[in-house]
């Protein structure tokens, strides 16, 4: 039975990587990376995707989703300037892609959803309910997008040597 519970855990955690590093492929062959940088990108995100999925998951670590991103994005800098110098590309280049499957979508479309719904009801009530879900939604939104930018770029401060000598 625990064998069962564990061969799930490892197979949701390997789905949840390997579709981040299909969509960071995706987004570097948009945003015109180098070819060399594609399986690293793809390496990144999903390292950093599965570590926010196991840390977001309740029965593991049960942590909210802005800290949980902020450590995978903290995760994926690191990762993104130890591998810069290996693919001879600045670090942006590898965390930008790497960073954006973990755009918190489905807060935005929600929160665009409640701002909708405040504007379309009239009663107190309703509309108070409808706020509160536009503040709740938006606000999540902003601090994992922010959690996201800072816990990726403190690595290339920490790291300024390593970080800036990976191109030359």
């Amino acid at each position: 039975m625990w064998n069962d519970i564990l061969v799930d855990i490892f197979v949701n955690i390997f789905e949840d990587g390997f579709f981040a590093a299909i969509a960071a492929i995706g987004f570097s062959s948009i945003s015109n990376t180098p070819r060399r940088a594609y399986l690293t990108c793809a390496l990144i995100a999903a390292i950093g995707h599965a570590i926010r999925y196991v840390l977001t998951m309740p029965d593991l670590c049960g942590v909210h989703i802005i800290l949980a991103s902020t450590v995978a994005s903290f995760a994926i800098g690191m990762l993104a300037v130890l591998f810069a110098s290996c693919i001879r590309c600045p670090a942006e280049v590898c965390f930008f892609p790497a960073l954006l499957p973990m755009i918190p979508g489905m807060y935005a479309y929600r929160t665009i959803e409640a701002l909708l719904s405040c504007l379309y009801h009239t009663e107190e009530e309703v509309f108070g309910h409808y706020f509160y879900l536009f503040a709740y939604n938006g606000l999540t939104c902003m601090f994992i997008i922010l959690g996201m930018v800072i816990g990726a770029t403190i690595p290339v401060f920490l790291l300024k040597k390593l970080s800036f000598t990976a191109t030359r």
